[in-house]
């Protein structure tokens, strides 16, 4: 199609309450990958008192915020205004409601006091990160809709049924609400509440098992305990939501590796049959609590393969039926997947294939894995490109000191600016 005026889309900014809404950074992979609808219920963590995490702790003003019903409902109606006139300029356009490229610029073009450089800055980022996301979404099918921030299963149940009712009425082709939540949360609410969060829409939980160990979740201040954990992860299954929990191979670090793995897989057990058991193996990072910790000597970091010994024994204390997944970038083996108990054997074989490969060939694997990865979103520093080298040098000529250097290279790609602001 020629790019004439009938090109050029108006909106009906009386039908919009906004050009933007309140929506964070926070999802998983899975939900990235269903390009689900995200909306903020609540903003960052209310907990935020984990050694390890990087992404909500230490930032100046990332106080925890409760939303009003109201403020999520007004939120709910903004996308409501941007979906129905990108559907219109579909439409108008002569593309009956599917969206593209050209019905995008259509809208730009024809709205340059709302989507053009005058606007400038934030709030014009803001539009166009809306009018993007809500036209990937409705291009998904409409399906699928991520709850940010991190736990917002913390709303009073009544204020979260309503505004699950509420997003629900306002988007019926919805099949999928999925939330973060924590354990504690979850294990302080009763089996009726959660059987009414299930029937008012919330159909998923990933919940931050992170570890079944009671030394390990002390340590870290997860907040919860292995049998808080268990009695969370039975209450969701029994509300029919579906579980996806997740587990940090090396959370407990040398000294507590072997009962973390499997103090974690018998929580797990316990708790039944969560649908998905997901892997994130830790990596320190700089201005979080643990990697003061690891400093100062008081927590030592296991070795990449050391953690895939860890990972090793977890599966096989695995009893319960899930679909384990690695779906991180922080994690080593993609491959490590399937369903359990009739993939444990292929898993379990995935790993073992690893651990056997001749020593240069693992080192250089972990080398291209992680720093070939994150080189494809821009260059390192110089200094970085000197580690970097330096970890190569050793793992070509074999030298002693080669995994010591690697695990060096690792640690600092984790830690560079541009992949920790």
């Amino acid at each position: 199609m020629s790019q004439t005026t009938e090109q050029i889309y108006k909106m009906n900014t009386d039908k919009m309450k906004g050009f933007s809404y309140d929506m964070g950074p926070a999802r998983p992979p899975s939900e990235g990958a269903a390009r689900s609808l995200l909306i903020r219920f609540t903003r960052r963590c209310p907990w935020n008192r984990c050694l390890f995490c990087a992404g909500r702790r230490g930032r100046i003003g990332m106080k925890f915020e409760y939303k009003t019903v109201d403020e999520i409902k007004n939120d709910i109606d903004i996308v409501k205004g941007i979906y129905d006139e990108i559907l219109a300029a579909s439409r108008k356009l002569g593309y009956g409601g599917r969206v593209n490229n050209n019905v995008l610029r259509a809208i730009l073009r024809g709205n340059p006091d709302i989507y053009g450089n005058s606007v400038g800055g934030k709030k014009l980022e803001d539009r166009y990160q809306a009018l993007v996301h809500i036209a990937n979404w409705i291009d998904s099918g409409e399906r699928t809709m991520f709850i940010q921030d991190s736990n917002s299963l913390v709303m009073r149940t009544h204020e979260l049924i309503e505004v699950l009712k509420y997003l629900k009425s306002t988007f019926p082709k919805i099949e999928r609400i999925t939330s973060y939540a924590r354990a504690k949360t979850i294990s302080r609410k009763s089996q009726q509440e959660m059987n009414e969060l299930h029937e008012a829409g919330l159909s998923r939980v990933h919940v931050g098992l992170e570890s079944g160990d009671d030394d390990v979740l002390e340590y870290q201040q997860k907040g919860a305990t292995a049998e808080e954990q268990i009695d969370a992860g039975r209450k969701t299954i029994a509300a029919g939501i579906e579980l996806s929990e997740y587990v940090m191979p090396g959370l407990g670090g040398r000294k507590w590796s072997k009962q973390h793995a499997i103090e974690t897989a018998r929580v797990l057990n316990e708790i039944g049959n969560p649908d998905f058991i997901r892997l994130r193996t830790l990596k320190l990072r700089q201005g979080t609590p643990l990697y003061d910790e690891w400093e100062a000597g008081n927590f030592e970091l296991p070795t990449e393969d050391e953690m895939i010994d860890e990972m090793e024994l977890f599966i096989q204390h695995l009893t319960c039926t899930s679909h384990l997944v690695s779906d991180h970038i922080d994690n080593l083996l993609f491959e490590v997947e399937g369903h359990l108990p009739q993939d444990k054997e292929k898993i379990l074989k995935v790993i073992a294939d690893y651990k056997a490969l001749p020593r240069k060939e693992k080192l250089s694997f972990k080398l291209r894995k992680y720093t070939g990865h994150y080189r494809t979103y821009g260059s390192f520093s110089t200094e970085i490109d000197n580690i970097i080298a330096d970890a190569w040098r050793s793992v070509e000529s074999d030298a002693p000191d080669a995994e010591e250097k690697v695990e060096k290279a690792i640690l600092n790609v984790f830690n560079y600016k541009n992949f920790t602001t």
